[in-house]
């Protein structure tokens, strides 16, 4: 056997795998699969930003490959393909050299959206986060205009290779300055929901969920990792929109927002469905599996709102609505052979705390630390209690599964 091609086979594929914002746990199992299907002892080691593969051979000599795992984003296409090919590879064990063919070919015929799609989805997801945060629906086409603004800004700081870091802040700053000027001429009401249904496309969503399964699945260090990203993305969105706020307070006076509306449930569902299908664009969903991902929006937001006024518990509500996302995304996975993970994120969408985290800026930047404070601690108690429910129905899931492995054939 050729066990540097077998090797270069394991690891390009985790690799791809990761470049396309796979968990931590696909990207080892993907890997180690393939391999055992193969009949090789393997281990392997990946976090964020790099990759490590090592085979041990017939004659027991270790062979090794390491990858660096650069900037990514958001290609849940890409991550159903390679996934997909990992499972053909499992299944077939063609020769390793045409395996690399295989791969080369999944690559070149992966599906994108055009640039002026991408525009369209960050003006669908502004636009429907904005009403479903309580805008009206000037508010809502302002926010739409603002997502647009974070799309062009975003599209030509990344063609410049600047760091997201740099770029987060550039975005949410141009936004929210521009959410505060429709605002001051009259334009816009809620300058408040114009920010966050904007402000919902800066989120790192996946990256957050990812952080939540990687913890779940054991892998702490990849966990903290992402965590530490999330924390540094939730600064910068910080540093842009307060720097925003204090600018257009030094123009024309502190900005004032009008009361959110009370939108009917039938309403908020809609609107969740403009807001979640903007973002099936941006994370790059083809096919039936963008409607079932925009789908699992609706059923998570129903869930959240009939818990909640059940109870008068949000906490309680955000714990199972996170519950019925992560069992819904389970349950797709299976009938559609594809990983969870693209579900669960759009799912999870209306449930990720961009009003806290909006919040909370403002107050830092207005020197309020108690509301600051209070803010940041809404939000990670909401992250929190979502990672609960998270993480009751992965162990159901492989206890599930597990159990029926062991269940000895009659």
């Amino acid at each position: 056997m050729d066990y540097n091609a077998l090797l270069d086979l394991a690891t390009d594929l985790g690799y791809e795998l990761a470049m396309s914002g796979a968990e931590t746990f696909r990207v080892e199992e993907s890997i180690t699969r393939v391999l055992a299907s193969y009949g090789v002892e393997a281990e392997a080691f990946a976090i964020p930003n790099y990759l490590v593969v090592s085979i041990i051979t017939d004659s027991g000599k270790p062979i090794t490959r390491m990858r660096r795992i650069g900037y990514h984003g958001n290609d849940l296409d890409a991550v159903e393909k390679f996934n997909g090919l990992s499972r053909a590879f499992c299944n077939r064990k063609p020769d390793p050299k045409i395996g690399l063919q295989w791969l080369a070919m999944v690559k070149s015929q992966r599906l994108f959206y055009s640039r002026t799609m991408l525009y369209v989805g960050n003006f669908l997801g502004a636009l429907g986060f904005a009403l479903f945060f309580g805008g009206n629906w000037l508010d809502g086409l302002c926010a739409g205009v603002c997502g647009l603004l974070v799309g062009f800004i975003t599209q030509f700081l990344e063609d410049m290779k600047s760091n997201p870091f740099f770029r987060t802040i550039a975005a949410s700053f141009a936004m929210s300055l521009a959410a505060y000027t429709l605002c001051a001429m009259g334009i816009a009401k809620n300058a408040d929901a114009v920010n966050i249904g904007t402000l919902m496309l800066l989120v790192p969503g996946l990256l957050f969920t990812n952080a939540m399964r990687d913890i779940i699945y054991g892998d702490t260090n990849s966990g903290v990792n992402r965590v530490v990203q999330v924390l540094l993305t939730a600064m910068a969105l910080a540093l842009g929109t307060g720097a925003a706020w204090n600018v257009a307070a030094a123009l024309w006076g502190a900005p004032v927002s009008a009361a959110s509306i009370s939108h009917s449930l039938l309403s908020e569902c809609f609107y969740c469905f403009l807001g979640c299908a903007g973002f099936a664009i941006l994370f790059n969903i083809h096919g039936p599996g963008a409607l079932l991902c925009t789908l699992g929006g609706i059923v998570s937001w129903i869930v959240y709102t009939l818990i909640l006024r059940t109870t008068g518990n949000d906490i309680a509500a955000y714990f199972w609505a996170a519950f019925v996302s992560s069992f819904y995304s389970e349950i797709m996975a299976r009938v559609r052979k594809y990983p969870a993970i693209s579900y669960l994120i759009s799912s999870l969408l209306p449930l990720i705390p961009g009003a806290a985290i909006s919040y909370a800026a403002q107050e830092a930047f207005r020197g309020n630390s108690a509301g600051f404070v209070s803010h940041s601690t809404r939000a990670l108690a909401i992250a929190g209690v979502m990672s609960v429910g998270i993480l009751l129905v992965v162990s159901l899931t492989k206890a599930w599964t597990g159990r029926k492995h062991h269940i000895p054939h009659k």
